[in-house]
């Protein structure tokens, strides 16, 4: 990703967006040219003079301050994801940034994957990474998507799966708004790693293999996907609908816990109880204090 190129069209994005009255631009009765706010009026707003804003949206400012990023972030009514990705963008990246942290990416503990197994009756659960690759999942989440312990390292990819698998836009009925959050949230795991040679050939891919990808990038959304709600079409159990949440695990680099639920009582839940008792696995006989977890797998290492 070329940052400067990127932040410039991402201040763009965020510009056009903004209507003269929603961010107390007084009222000109003048034809406007540009949707949105026009860059002196952004410049205004945001306490600085017209060429500085438009050196920044050119990327012809290599050094910005906080303070200047904070008013520029006040100006465009940025939330606090879209805050966060204009830091990112804006500040420098030194060349092996990308390659050291995944060559630094841990596997999932042992006590992590007991974790999981212990959620097994209750919620599907699974661990993942920056570039959404599923580091390890329970049965029940291997049931409720799909085996990724099936699938070669390369393609366990939740993302990849959602944008690429045609089996995803059949167990995902609103699948366009799912296949998007991903694309958002690659786009800011972009700007954070962007030296990730795997997380550039991932999107490198999807560009080339996904219709609707252009257009879902060049919208510059940027996205969390820290938690919501997915409704599903499940083969077996039929419709669920589920809430999604995300933990990082402070102390395992880049890795996130994401759990999924369903409200009690609904026949959402007796769905899932459903497809619980159909996944469990049968309980083996194993020494004591040796544990081996059921179906879960560990990153590829290259």
């Amino acid at each position: 990703m070329d940052h400067n190129g990127e932040l410039g069209s991402f201040l763009r994005s965020r510009r056009a967006r903004l209507r003269p009255e929603d961010a107390g631009v007084p009222f000109s009765s003048g034809a406007r040219r540009v949707p949105g706010l026009r860059r002196e009026e952004v410049a205004h707003l945001a306490g600085m003079s017209t060429d500085y804003y438009a050196r920044l949206e050119q990327g012809r400012h290599p050094h910005v301050s906080e303070a200047v990023l904070e008013a520029v972030a006040r100006a465009l009514r940025l939330d606090d994801t879209e805050r966060g990705y204009l830091f990112e963008l804006a500040r420098p990246k030194t060349p092996d940034t990308g390659r050291r942290r995944a060559a630094q990416e841990p596997r999932v503990r042992p006590a992590v994957h007991r974790m999981l197994d212990v959620l097994n009756d209750v919620t599907p659960a699974l661990v993942i990474n920056h570039r959404i690759d599923v580091l390890a999942a329970n049965h029940l989440a291997q049931a409720l998507i799909t085996d990724f312990t099936a699938l070669p390292h390369r393609e366990r990819n939740l993302a990849r799966f959602v944008l690429l698998n045609p089996a995803a836009r059949d167990l995902y009925t609103d699948w366009e708004k799912v296949a998007e959050t991903f694309i958002a949230g690659l786009r800011l795991a972009a700007a954070r790693h962007p030296d990730d040679r795997r997380l550039n050939e991932l999107l490198g891919e999807l560009s080339v293999r996904v219709p609707e990808f252009q257009t879902w990038w060049a919208s510059h959304r940027v996205d969390q996907c820290a938690h919501g709600t997915q409704h599903l079409h499940h083969p077996l159990v039929g419709d669920l609908t589920l809430d999604y949440e995300t933990l990082t695990l402070p102390t395992d680099l880049g890795q996130t816990l994401c759990l999924y639920a369903t409200e009690p009582g609904t026949p959402s839940a007796e769905a899932l109880q459903l497809l619980a008792s159909w996944s469990t696995p049968t309980p083996q006989r194993t020494a004591p204090g040796n544990h081996t977890p059921s179906n879960h797998h560990t990153p590829h290492r290259n």
